[in-house]
């Protein structure tokens, strides 16, 4: 029985969707908010992520210890993530436990925000910021997104600064969440087996009562200016190099077409960036990715060398992107085609997958696109669309980062 789409808006604005497969041997379901670091205050840089941790510390109903508890009594999968862009929490389970994964995923979203939970939670964000600092290529990411993106908050870091956390407040955390976490920002995503309209039923009871704050996404102006910078670190003795460009928005049809060409370029095997670095031995690691972002986007390419044969591999990345467009040929196309495809397919062979692709897509649009269309799109994208797509977005470095040993 094919797959079946469904959506459903309550009063508040809270937008319910669903992809429907009665043949599914599990069911999955998300929250997503469309908030993110994007969406903060420069003074308050990690509110969101800060805020992930106090939704399973307890809410009005339930203590953290059995917010836990309900969760393993489901015996699926529940987590979370943050992002620039989005706020999400999801479970999967069995189709018989998704009234009640609803019942502690809607409770949760409804966090009790304690003074005491929210100073013990500060400890472990600020542990959490030393651990990432202590990883190269996210500390590069970091700097090297602050140098390109300058001041708009795309350049906040996720999970703040040691200095933000530190100074943050409990009742800023509030004013946020009050604000941003609001019915009409937020999207239910499911999948699998499930009856829409018992869960609609489920959800007004469980939700109908949250605010309308009719928040919106600010869309700052943001400019970007050639530059490069070198950081030292003593823990490590290799060169991470680190490349940003800009690229199509997530909205933008080209988006396909931008993806594909990064694969191109740096796929993890068979990729121009693989041959010309990995394969002669020039480099231990060397990637690109096309990354769509509301109303904006960039290509990520980075690698990992030598700090003695740096120059040399940033030239020849350089010239492995400028020649790139004119050295595409069919088999290239066709090759990254058959895995952006296979990729999809198997993502979405499950309810998670499913949900996971759903709740993202309603973050940025307006309308449902079938996955089967999704790929018939990748699959149609030719040569000629990759030519377009470079005359605009040549994939040419704005920013270079290098972090490397300081010895």
């Amino acid at each position: 029985m094919a797959i079946t789409f469904k959506e459903h808006v309550l009063p508040n604005g809270l937008r319910i969707t669903a992809e429907i497969d009665p043949d599914a041997h599990s069911a999955a379901m998300g929250f997503f908010v469309r908030t993110g670091a994007r969406d903060e205050s420069t003074e308050d840089m990690g509110v969101s992520h800060f805020l992930e941790h106090m939704m399973f510390k307890g809410t009005e109903s339930r203590s953290g210890e059995q917010v836990d508890r309900d969760f393993d009594d489901l015996g699926g999968r529940h987590n979370a993530y943050t992002s620039n862009e989005t706020t999400a929490f999801h479970v999967h389970c069995l189709p018989e436990h998704l009234t009640r994964a609803s019942d502690i995923l809607s409770d949760i979203m409804r966090p009790a925000l304690r003074e005491s939970d929210f100073d013990d939670e500060k400890n472990v964000i600020l542990e959490e910021i030393a651990m990432y600092d202590d990883q190269p290529f996210w500390r590069l990411y970091e700097r090297a997104s602050e140098v390109y993106y300058g001041d708009h908050p795309l350049s906040h870091r996720v999970l703040g600064t040691k200095q933000s956390i530190t100074d943050l407040r409990c009742d800023r955390m509030k004013a946020y969440f009050d604000h941003r976490y609001s019915a009409d920002n937020t999207v239910v995503a499911m999948a699998g087996k499930l009856d829409f309209e018992e869960m609609v039923a489920s959800l007004e009871k469980q939700c109908g009562h949250w605010p309308r704050t009719d928040t919106a996404r600010e869309y700052l102006p943001m400019s970007h200016s050639e530059q490069a910078f070198v950081e030292q670190c003593d823990r490590i003795n290799r060169d991470y190099m680190l490349m940003l460009a800009p690229a199509p928005p997530v909205q933008d049809e080209r988006r396909h077409a931008a993806s594909l060409m990064a694969w191109i370029l740096g796929n993890a095997d068979g990729s121009r960036l693989y041959w010309s670095l990995i394969e002669t031995g020039r480099a231990e690691a060397a990637q690109a990715q096309y990354e769509g972002r509301d109303r904006t986007g960039q290509f990520l390419t980075w690698c990992i060398c030598d700090p003695d044969a740096a120059d040399e591999v940033e030239a020849l990345i350089r010239q492995e992107i400028d020649l790139l467009v004119d050295s595409i040929c069919e088999d290239d196309l066709e090759r990254v085609r058959a895995k952006a495809a296979t990729g999809i397919t198997l993502h979405g062979e499950l309810p998670a997958g499913r949900m996971q692709r759903l709740g993202r897509l309603f973050m940025t649009q307006p309308e449902w696109v079938p996955l089967e269309e999704e790929l018939d799109r990748i699959c149609s994208v030719s040569i000629d669309d990759i030519r377009t797509l470079a005359e605009e977005y040549p994939m040419t470095p704005v920013v270079t980062g290098h972090l490397r040993g300081s010895g």
